[in-house]
Parts: C-alpha cells; structure tokens; sequence
C-alpha cells in the first residue's frame, strides 16, 4: 500500500476503533491504529501514517495535545478530529490547531469515507506544492493572468496546487484584484474544465431569492412558483460554482450551504428528497470572514469548510514590480480591441502609476489603460492625459505622503492599512510597528485588535 493511504485510528474506545480500523480496511486503506496519545505517538514514528483520525477525549494526552505534537513529526499529513455530538467548540479549536475536519459521534460509513478521502486529496494537494512552484517559476504567467513578482508567483504556484484536486477554494482579496480570473483559472486546469463553471454573486441576489438561486425549487413551493427550477448547484453538476463575495450570503442560507459541503446533497425547497451532486465549490470575498464570525454575522463551521485551501491575492500596491509588465500587457490587449496604435507612456507617467495607491486594484489599471488608448490624441501619453487623481500630488502631513482618491476615504480603512503597513515592514515586530507610527505598544495591540489583526 503506497504511503499516501496510510492512515492512523486513534481512540480510547474499543469498540469504536475496531469499528472504524474494519470499515477502513475493507475500503482498502491500510490502517494502524492506538488506543491513546501516547501509543499513537509512538506509531507515528514507527511508520509515518498520511491521515490521523484521533478522538478528542481520551485519558492522557487528549487529541488536541496529540495533534499538537504530532504535526511537528508530519508536517505534511491530514489529522481529523472524532467529537462527541454538538462539540463544535473542540472541533474548531482542533481546526486552529491544524486538523482539516471532524467527524461527531455516531457517524455513517459513508461519511467516514467522504471524510478520510477528502484527507488524503489535502496530503497530495501538499505534496505537490513545491514540484508546482517550481513549475510556475519556470513558466510565467497562467491563461492570462499577468505577473511576475515574488508575491504574484506563490499566488500562482498555489493556483496549480489547488487547480489539480477537489478541494474547496477560498480566495481572499480586495475589489479588482482579480479573483473570478482566478477562479476561473483553477476550474480552466482543473479535471473539471469540460464542464461547467457556474458563477454566483452572492451581494447581487436579494435575500429573497438567494436560496431559490443556490438551491432551486418545486413549483407550488412557495408563492410565485410556477414552475420547477434548477438552482446554480444542479447546473453546475460535474463542475464548478463559483460563489462570490461569499460574506455577503445571509445568515438563514448557510446552513443548507454547509450541509451541501459536507453531504454533497442539494436541499431543493419543497422537494422531499435532497439531490446529490458532484460540484466543487470555489468561493471568493473582499471582507474579512473571520470578523464577521466574531459578530456572529457569518458560521465558523461554514467558515471552516470553505477556508480548505486559501489563496489571498495581493492588492496592486503590494505589486510595484508588476505595474511595467501590466501596463505593457493591458496597453497590447485594448490597443488591438479598439485598432489603435499601442501608444507611448511619458516617463512621468509611469511615475506617477508607480506613485499611486490604485484603491481600483489591477481593474482601476485596466479602465484606465484603456480610456487612454481610446481618447489620446496623438501617439504619447503625458501626465496632462491622466485623471485627476493621478495628476496632483499627493498631499503631504507631518512629513508624510498620504494618496487621497477624489471620491473621500473611509478613516477606520486608511488606519488598518497603516497598521498593517508598518507589520510588514518590521516583520511583524510591534515594538517597532508602534514606535515607527507614533503610539505606544498597548495603543497598537489594542487597534489591531480592534481591526482583527494578527
């Protein structure tokens, strides 16, 4: 049995674990199993296991301390935790720890199956990571998307990671930074790709109709339905749904969300059986999900399943490096679109770019290359052809340059961007974060949390 199937039962309970050692076994994994922490420690570096399915209570060492300790001699493998019924509180805490997911007591075959096969995905999705860096490296850009800097490229190298499994996707970046490009990218090199990628935008849809839309219905289900309705997860059987801005989806909806991550059935409203159906899940947000976990706005555990595999796309001003090869590529792409000449860019222009914040991100850039292309007279752009915003310089206040956009600024978003401004630059040190923006160490700490800063 190659090591990849590999897997380590953990649990004080007898009768459980022989239970859950048989139906493994008879799935054809080969499997191992320890009746406490300790003697599971012990196996582990006897022979390394990929997947580790642990109790979270048992005398000794409980699973949390296990997991804990053991990640350190697997870095590369999968552990899911085993909770007693309605132990969300464990599991999550078993989630920060780096467990991947949790089974509650009693569970089917089936859904110990589900569990252990997603496990194993996440391994070989980790185990091709540095081969696909290495690839994206050598290779460049990906079916359109545009750049070559340090933070760009391990945005790509996690884009074939995650493009070549099943596992659910979370993309996490600011308005215009590209993310259904990205999401489409990952459906594009995906086992997937011939079938269909199914978008939903989850702010666009009133809260009325976002559950019709998701999940579709029987006619008679409600009033104004006339007719039976496939909902975005039927149509995109077999491929993809993408559901954006997925921190705007209502509360009321996300359970029947949940349990489609976790069963693989459609709660069709008014039907009276589920619809199972093959769909992986790509979602993306502009806002911070674990804040609006804090404010109950949003599920952990829904939270949980959907942050699987992570991708944060870095904004524009994180990007400096990019901005020549962007400009370059946008300039060619309208230049053709419109049948213009590709016009010439003054110096002071590419200043000027290299100079702004680009609230707008790799979009703002976009629309402005093109309205350039389109409405300069002559073969040169000069600073005279920029916007506003562009034109005038930047204001300066105690010293400091400071970008203001025409359209205002909200003051709480400009503080956490220099908040996080300044961890960057000192690498995460908040004596020196503190000092370097005037306040004291307790000031800091206490805005950073404010803001959910880590």
């Amino acid at each position: 049995m190659p090591d990849s199937e590999k897997v380590l039962v953990v649990d004080d309970d007898d009768s459980l674990r022989r239970v859950t050692e048989y139906r493994l076994t008879d799935a054809g994994y080969a499997v191992r199993a320890a009746a406490s922490g300790e003697e599971a420690l012990e196996e582990i570096r006897r022979e390394p296991p990929r997947v580790v399915l642990t109790d979270v209570r048992m005398p000794g060492m409980d699973g949390l301390e296990l997991i804990d300790r053991a990640r350190i001699l697997l870095p590369g493998a999968a552990f899911v935790v085993i909770t007693a019924h309605g132990d969300v509180a464990t599991a999550v805490r078993a989630m920060q720890l780096g467990a991947v997911d949790f089974l509650e007591k009693p569970f089917a075959k089936e859904r110990l199956l589900v569990c252990v096969r997603k496990a194993l995905e996440i391994v070989r999705l980790r185990d091709e990571n540095r081969r696909l860096r290495a690839i994206v490296q050598e290779h460049g850009a990906i079916e359109g998307i545009i750049g070559s800097g340090s933070a760009f490229r391990a945005v790509l190298a996690d884009l074939e990671m995650a493009a070549v499994s099943n596992a659910t996707v979370l993309i996490l970046g600011e308005s215009g930074t590209g993310k259904e490009l990205i999401a489409r990218a990952i459906h594009a090199r995906s086992p997937r790709s011939g079938k269909p990628f199914v978008v939903v935008n989850c702010a666009a849809i009133p809260e009325t109709l976002i559950e019709s839309e998701l999940f579709g219905h029987r006619r008679g289900s409600f009033t104004g339905a006339t007719e039976d309705r496939k909902g975005k997860l039927e149509i995109a059987a077999g491929g993809t749904v993408f559901l954006d801005e997925i921190g705007d989806l209502p509360l009321p909806v996300q359970p029947r969300l949940l349990r489609f991550l976790q069963e693989g059935e459609i709660d069709k409203i008014g039907a009276s059986q589920p619809l199972r159906a093959d769909v992986r899940v790509v979602a993306a947000t502009r806002v911070d999900l674990e804040e609006r976990v804090r404010e109950g706005t949003f599920r952990d555990d829904l939270w949980y399943r959907l942050n699987v595999v992570p991708l944060r796309l870095p904004p524009l001003r994180e990007r400096r490096e990019d901005l020549p090869l962007l400009v370059e590529h946008f300039l060619l792409k309208h230049a053709r679109r419109h049948d213009r000449a590709v016009p010439e860019l003054a110096p002071e222009v590419l200043d000027r770019f290299e100079r702004y914040r680009w609230p707008g991100n790799v979009r703002e850039l976009e629309n402005l290359l093109e309205r350039l292309v389109v409405l300069t007279r002559t073969n040169r752009v000069t600073v005279e052809d920029l916007p506003a915003a562009l034109r005038q310089d930047a204001p300066h206040y105690g010293g400091a340059r400071v970008d203001l956009p025409p359209d205002g600024v909200v003051l709480e978003e400009v503080e956490r961007g220099l908040i996080e401004e300044a961890l960057r630059r000192f690498d995460g040190n908040q004596s020196k974060a503190a000092r370097f923006l005037g306040i004291s160490r307790p000031t800091l700490l206490y805005r950073m949390k404010k803001f959910g800063l880590r």
